[in-house]
């Protein structure tokens, strides 16, 4: 009996050494997985001899300026968009989460009458969307300037807004000294012009109390 008792607790020890043996050693034999891919936007278009592929974790800053190009855009958009003579050299962007595209868009960063962009109604999900246009913000060309898509540098844009935006202020129109002296020689101007006006109506009066005086004799 003491032997059967003696072997039936060898045997649980065995087993509970063997499994915690397996429990330790499976997670430091167990391959780490592979982070997920970051998110990004690729562009496409003229003077693009290869895509531009913008990744979050190498260049966060030219794809958080991609998205905001697009975010702010309504479900709805434009039936009809310019003439294609008018909309100038167009840009593809892929918006992707990871590896997979989500979204797409054309960009006309030199439309006539301010940037544009167009909305596909297919999209790389799937999902369910309406074609239409948009305008664009006024910092596009810039944008896409910056992220290297081969486009002539815009000095005059600050930022930019939907369909709008700042532009640069000219230095002198900020000199308050000048807005001051243009100011007063505006009023020193409208004070002598206010000035000859009387002169010449008390001239006239004048003339007239003096014509009828020696009429009156």
């Amino acid at each position: 009996m003491v032997r059967q008792v003696r072997r039936l607790v060898a045997m649980l020890a065995g087993a509970l050494t063997a499994a915690l043996s397996v429990g330790f050693a499976g997670p430091a034999h167990a391959a780490p997985k592979p982070p997920p891919p970051p998110p990004g936007v690729d562009v496409t278009g003229v003077g693009l001899t290869e895509p531009l592929r913008l990744r979050a974790d190498t260049q966060p800053a030219q794809v958080t300026a991609m998205i905001d190009q697009v975010n702010f855009i309504g479900r709805t958009g434009a039936a009809t968009g310019p003439k294609p003579a008018d909309l100038g050299p167009k840009y593809t962007i892929v918006v992707l989460a990871g590896d997979k595209p989500k979204q797409t868009y054309d960009l006309y960063p030199k439309a006539v009458g301010g940037p544009r962009i167009y909305r596909p109604a297919k999209q790389p999900d799937a999902r369910k969307t309406q074609a239409g246009w948009f305008l664009g913000r006024l910092s596009m060309s810039e944008t896409l300037r910056t992220a290297g898509v081969p486009l002539e540098r815009e000095y005059d844009t600050v930022s930019g807004g939907v369909g709008g935006g700042e532009r640069v202020i000219p230095e002198d129109s900020l000199n308050p000294a000048k807005d001051i002296d243009q100011a007063l020689g505006d009023l020193q101007r409208l004070l002598l012009l206010n000035v000859a006006v009387v002169l010449v109506i008390t001239s006239g009066l004048a003339g007239i109390a003096l014509l009828i005086r020696r009429r009156t004799r």
